[in-house]
């Protein structure tokens, strides 16, 4: 699914630097050091990065077609 905009332990705002870490981890970069760059020291808030599985593509052919 969608990462959460806050880490669930410590309510720090994480949503706004996914793509970012996303971005250089796919260029190969290692995520240990991406997260350290951008600013996140915490193991709750690191967690919410590494432990995160984007579902959104196989969720969405399943969501409801709403009329306006």
């Amino acid at each position: 699914m969608l990462i959460p905009v806050r880490c669930w332990s410590c309510g720090k705002v994480v949503a706004h630097k996914y793509q970012e870490f996303r971005d250089s981890v796919d260029t190969g970069e290692d995520p240990e050091i991406v997260l350290d760059e951008l600013g996140f020291e915490r193991y709750c808030c690191r967690r919410m990065f590494v432990g995160h599985i984007n579902l959104i593509d196989e969720v969405s052919p399943f969501s409801i077609a709403r009329e306006d």
